[in-house]
């Protein structure tokens, strides 16, 4: 199955790795763990990671900014992306030969070589079971820098292993590398909270509303984001303190985002099929976890209204 991937990677001299606009720890852990681990195997190799950087992930991955012409000849790798709108740089299209590593439904089947794995919990998962056989079959090494990046990736898109997909097979992959990460300092910067985080909690804990069947959520404004210094990503990341709420099978987060002149709207389930309602919406992703953009507050009520459809639909099967 890996074949195609071993070939380019091998003969390739530059390789540039790209994920998806507003990175996620799984689209940081996937580019970076493969970065890494192409860098550890192949030291004479030109590899780059590119992307408007996340100041909240800087303990993970600091992006390179590279010229154009070193596309030129090189081969490309976007992981963690379901459709190429969503690539960041757009340069991609730019290289020799471009790959797509994903784990989202393939709506999009762009590229010149595809391994799409919807049941993966993650794209970073997906990196290390390559990573794994390529250790077993070539001897490839696997460090304990590349072991952290797939690691926060994973139990970012497992929600620490509560989520779908996890299975035996993966906690036999973790187990691989768990001796590798230093898990008490892990945690301790991948959850470490500022007063502003806390305040921000406070916040979202008193503006929660919800529709007549189910569908809790909470607006996000500008102002607010200044209001408690909290980055976009951040306030999106923090969208599941609406789990688990008795009443809500579905939440979202509608975000402001001032520079693009649209709304984010960050969807979850616990039951109803979401991924639907993001298409209708421009955007896509799992059944119980998706992404969409509208152009304006007064339609946030539009995408409201087919959430609490669905929530109503799956109430009447409980």
């Amino acid at each position: 199955m890996f074949t195609p991937l071993i070939e380019k990677i091998t003969q390739a001299q530059t390789i540039i790795i790209h994920r998806h606009v507003n990175p996620d720890p799984d689209a940081y852990g996937s580019q970076g763990g493969l970065a890494q681990l192409i860098r550890d195997n192949f030291p004479l190799k030109r590899v780059y990671c590119v992307g408007e950087a996340e100041p909240t992930m800087a303990n993970l991955l600091t992006p390179d900014s590279i010229a154009d012409e070193i596309y030129r000849e090189a081969l490309v790798i976007i992981t963690d992306t379901a459709n190429r709108e969503r690539i960041d740089d757009q340069r991609y299209a730019q290289g020799q030969t471009v790959i797509k590593i994903d784990h989202h439904p393939n709506d999009d089947a762009y590229g010149d070589w595809l391994w799409v794995d919807t049941n993966a919990s993650s794209t970073s998962q997906m990196i290390l079971r390559f990573a794994l056989h390529m250790q077993e079959t070539q001897q490839w090494q696997i460090t304990k820098e590349f072991a952290k990046l797939v690691y926060a990736g994973i139990i970012a898109d497992t929600g620490r292993f509560m989520y779908s997909h996890v299975d035996k097979q993966l906690f036999n992959e973790v187990g691989e590398i768990i001796e590798l990460i230093d898990l008490q300092k892990f945690y301790q910067e991948a959850y470490s909270r500022t007063l502003a985080d806390v305040q921000f909690s406070g916040y979202i804990s008193q503006n929660i509303q919800t529709t007549p069947h189910g569908c809790g959520y909470v607006t996000i404004t500008d102002e607010t984001l200044k209001q408690f210094d909290v980055s976009r990503t951040k306030a999106s990341s923090m969208v599941n303190m609406l789990a688990n709420i008795e009443g809500i099978h579905t939440w979202v987060f509608f975000t402001e985002d001032i520079e693009n002149d649209n709304v984010r709207c960050s969807i979850r389930s616990r039951g109803p099929i979401i991924n639907g309602v993001a298409k209708q919406f421009g955007g896509g992703g799992h059944p119980l976890a998706s992404g969409a953009r509208v152009n304006s507050w007064q339609e946030i009520d539009a995408v409201l209204a087919e959430l609490d459809t669905i929530c109503q639909a799956y109430q009447e099967t409980l």
